[in-house]
């Protein structure tokens, strides 16, 4: 990736901003100028949550140019929460079973590194959600020695 192009997607790449039709309410990812539903171009801009649900994956073998660095590594679609579909990278996915509808939340993660030009690109990439601590721990000592 050239270093103008990821400078204007930085917003895009770090808070997952998108925008979000003002009269049909309808939200876009990546940011779009017109409403493809109601054509109005009374647009806002819209920080996704982040949060959503495994549409598909497929773990890439083999690797485009400027990503081989970092193959073996799995795609997936992501449904957003908030509607839109998108592809992302999954990250920390090894000795997790994926399966279509898995709850996946948005962390930031070093997309590739150009040596050339000696630059970092971060971005977002998915990861399955996380249980909180208290949620993965038996309730009573009793439980824990349950079979």
């Amino acid at each position: 990736m050239q270093l103008p192009r990821y400078h204007r997607l930085r917003r895009s790449f770090y808070r997952l901003e998108g925008t979000r039709c003002a009269t049909c309410e309808r939200s876009f990812f990546p940011p779009r100028n017109l409403c493809p539903d109601c054509r109005s171009t009374e647009l806002e801009t819209h920080r996704f949550s982040g949060s959503g649900t495994l549409y598909s994956y497929s773990h890439m073998s083999h690797a485009p140019r400027g990503f081989a660095s970092i193959a073996p590594y799995t795609v997936g679609m992501v449904r957003l929460a908030e509607g839109p579909l998108i592809m992302a990278q999954l990250t920390d996915v090894e000795g997790v079973e994926l399966h279509i509808d898995m709850a996946v939340e948005m962390v930031t993660r070093k997309l590739q590194e150009s040596s050339e030009h000696g630059y970092i690109v971060y971005g977002y990439k998915f990861r399955p959600l996380l249980l909180p601590l208290a949620a993965s721990l038996p309730s009573t000592p009793d439980a824990a020695a349950a079979p």
